[in-house]
């Protein structure tokens, strides 16, 4: 029975503390509607009343009183909506105040001025009395018991220069971010500004220097002539002419000693290959009116489509119990972007999780969950949009507005945000560009080269192609930018590829001999030598190596292949030779570790599993890519992909600026780098059921690990360790190189390896047991 009381009491408690709630919410609103109605009569000044609490409200703020009762109506209609966290009302408090202050010294500075502060009192009193409001009554008395000791302490003037810090901080502080986005922009300017002037003072300094390295000799004619100090390229150093040392000479007694010469041994140092091409004045850019314009896609209905899918999305995230709201989307040209904020405690795994419903609640092809995205304390949330909008190479090249003179910078894609993003190959220094087939992979590499071929001329930029496939880039045969025509030939490739690391290797050596440590230097002496002589040198120019199929080449020869593409990558970006390696298989077999290395800046197209992506860009989201130039960008100097989309480049557009280029100049290639002509041994490795493209290396067990494998139908590193009785480095070797040869399959993971041959060739075996590497024993 006392329980029952008890309870019954503390229910009683409970009703009474909740009416006492409701109860004073009462009150605050009659005391709330009470206030509006007696501001309004003020604001109106209507009747006695009216003017009476007017002229109340100008005592205390003077001829600020409209502004006050706005203030206060404002704060009283937002105590009905309490959406924003403590800190801000206080932030938004604090700088109102300080803005408030500023008016009432401004204000009250002028009144001073006119009638002055003593008279304050009587100006607002009498008009009361009057009840009339006709003169200006400065800032009543809170601006005149403010105002007074600031103008003793600091005049009339000072109390102007406090008013204005006091409204920048008042800003400040309810618009903090702006005030960081105005620093910071300033501050980038400022370091961009600093740069230049630099880069500047490092030229002129240059100049200078190789001004003073042209030394003045007493008039003699005996004296031998070494007067540069920075070798001519190409023609200035070759093996049959000598190095002519300077003879001293003796200031005191005017007599000249015995000059010696000295013969530069050379005989180690590879020739400079490349030959300089002549001057072409005439030679014009394409323009950007070859290319024909895109018409542009609207994407109005997009703008719905956001509305509905952004109340979708905080249905989903308050169905799974996750508090998260839409900040901000924008709309891109494939997809569209969510950014969204989660409360205080939430995991962004939770997030993640719940990629594959997002999609089902959406009803869309994929989702992509950017979690979270850099710079930002927010989740992006990319979804594809019912219309895509094709991004026109014309209209991103207009407006990418590339620096002129960095010739190798060029537009790649347009970002989910509309911005245009473009890349430098020289800083990249190499790209690799890979995707499934119909991915748009062809088409950017296009839109690569026709960039370059729009800025750079002949003489500035060379081109090495190679096309297995013998339809990708053949247009660009017979331009005068190609060093060698277009190589179809996996073979001859790679020869070509060793040709390009035997240039590499030339170009270091000549700088060294000149005293530059890149191509950038080198080319700035060459330009202070002709500003000097008579006998003008060309520079080197910047070679760009375009691969457009790699798997073919490691099909057919991949230690070749891959040891050139590894040596450029380790050395010649300094050297001024830059890859574009584009492939429609990523796998490991394609793009080893060793190339991934040395190609640190990656283009991920659609691929077909997070397997591939992985191997491309070593985090998943290619699988998510929609196709047609849908794309994964991974620079060198960021961590994270950024999503573009590709520029639509046709065929015309490109046939269009290949024959501009081809009605000024012809080709001229050059022997140097012509690989050859294909033996028929080599030619016989196309055929991949052919055993005779047997590896390089001549490893002694070869046949015998070869009659083994065929005969047992089985290949792994440890049977040929056992029953060859070598070591297990040998073995795997040798395992590598009967893949080459095209006797076993490549590796399948813990699968055992497929012999593709079943039996060896009669002969064969004869001269095998005839030269007795075959032990019938085993």
């Amino acid at each position: 029975m006392v329980k029952k009381t008890q309870k019954k009491a503390t229910k009683n408690r409970k009703i009474s503390k909740k009416a006492q709630a409701e109860q004073a919410e009462k009150k605050k609103l009659i005391a709330l509607f009470v206030s509006l109605f007696l501001l309004l009569f003020a604001a109106t000044q209507l009747g006695v009343i009216g003017v009476t609490l007017y002229n109340l409200i100008r005592i205390m703020i003077g001829s600020l009183a409209y502004l006050v009762i706005i203030g206060i109506v404002f704060c009283i209609i937002r105590s009905f909506f309490k959406n924003k966290e403590q800190s801000q009302q206080g932030r938004l408090i604090l700088g109102l105040t300080l803005i408030g202050i500023s008016v009432l010294l401004s204000f009250q500075a002028y009144f001073d001025k006119v009638i002055g502060t003593q008279q304050t009192w009587h100006v607002v009193s009498s008009q009361l009395v009057k009840l009339k409001v006709t003169e200006f009554a400065g800032s009543g008395m809170i601006g005149h018991f403010i105002y007074s000791p600031l103008k003793l302490l600091f005049s009339v003037i000072g109390v102007y220069i406090i008013a204005a810090l006091l409204l920048l901080i008042g800003l400040y502080v309810l618009t903090p971010k702006l005030w960081h986005m105005f620093f910071a922009n300033l501050k980038t300017r400022l370091s961009q500004w600093q740069a230049t002037r630099q880069v500047k003072k490092v030229d002129k300094q240059k100049l200078r220097d190789a001004k003073q390295a042209q030394i003045d000799l007493p008039a003699d004619p005996s004296l031998a002539v070494a007067t540069l100090d920075v070798p001519q390229p190409y023609d200035f150093i070759t093996k049959s002419e000598p190095e002519i040392v300077m003879p001293d000479y003796d200031a005191e007694t005017g007599e000249i000693l015995t000059p010696e010469i000295v013969e530069d041994d050379t005989s180690d140092i590879p020739p400079i290959n490349f030959q300089p091409n002549q001057e072409m004045s005439h030679y014009q850019l394409p323009e950007v009116s070859l290319l024909a314009p895109t018409p542009i896609k609207n994407q109005a209905n997009e703008r719905s489509n956001v509305q509905n899918n952004i109340k979708i999305l905080e249905t989903t995230f308050k169905s799974f119990g996750i508090q998260a709201t839409v900040e901000s989307a924008v709309v891109g040209p494939s997809v569209s972007k969510y950014e969204i904020k989660l409360a205080t405690g939430v995991k962004v795994s939770r997030i993640l999780n719940l990629q594959d419903d997002l999609a089902l609640a959406l009803a869309a092809k994929d989702v992509r969950i950017e979690a979270p995205i850099p710079g930002k304390s927010l989740v992006g949330i990319e979804i594809p949009n019912a219309e895509v909008a094709m991004v026109g190479f014309r209209e991103m090249w207009e407006s990418a507005q590339t620096s002129p003179e960095n010739l190798l910078e060029v537009p790649l894609g347009k970002a989910v945000d509309g911005s245009i993003k473009t890349f430098n190959l020289a800083k990249m220094p190499h790209i690799l560009v890979a995707g499934s087939t119909g991915s748009g992979k062809s088409v950017a590499v296009n839109g690569i080269i026709a960039s370059i071929l729009m800025k750079a001329l002949p003489s500035q930029v060379k081109f090495l192609m190679i096309d297995p496939k013998m339809v990708e880039l053949d247009v660009y045969n017979d331009i005068p930018h190609l060093l060698i025509p277009v190589v179809t030939n996996p073979r001859k490739a790679a020869r070509a590829l060793q040709k390009i690391v035997d240039e590499m290797e030339s170009r270091y050596e000549l700088f060294r001999r000149v005293g530059s440590r890149n191509i950038e230097g080198y080319n700035a002496k060459v330009d202070a030598f002709n500003a000097e002589s008579q006998e003008k040198q060309q520079t080197l120019p910047l070679i760009v190596v375009i691969v457009d199929e790699l798997a073919d080449l490691m099909m057919v020869a991949s230690k070749e292949v891959e040891d050139a593409i590894i040596r450029i990558g380790q050395k010649a970006r300094a050297a001024g030779i830059h890859m574009i390696l584009a492939t429609q298989r990523p796998s490991v077999d394609v793009i080893s570790g060793l190339i991934k290395a040395n190609v640190p800046s990656r283009v991920a197209f659609a691929v077909s599993s997070g397997t591939d992506s992985r191997t491309i860009l070593d985090s998943n989201g290619a699988e998510k890519l929609l196709g047609r130039g849908d794309m994964l960008f991974k620079p060198i100097d960021e961590n994270h992909a950024l999503r573009l989309q590709g520029a639509f480049l046709s065929d015309e557009d490109v046939a269009s600026v290949v024959s501009f280029i081809k009605d000024q100049a012809s080709a001229d290639y050059d022997d140097t780098f012509d690989p050859g002509e294909v033996a028929e041994d080599d030619a016989r490795s196309f055929d991949g059921n052919s055993a005779a493209a047997a590896t390089d290396s001549g490893d002694p067990l070869f046949e015998q690990a070869k009659q083994l494998v065929v005969e047992y139908q089985k290949a792994s590193a440890s049977m040929l360790q056992r029953r060859l009785s070598t070591g297990f480095n040998r073995a795997t070797r040798i395992m590598e190189e009967l893949e080459a040869a095209g006797i076993i399959g490549p590796a399948e993971g813990t699968k055992p390896r497929k012999v593709l041959l079943t039996h060896l060739d009669d002969a064969a075996n004869e001269t095998a047991r005839e030269s007795g590497e075959l032990d019938d024993s085993i």
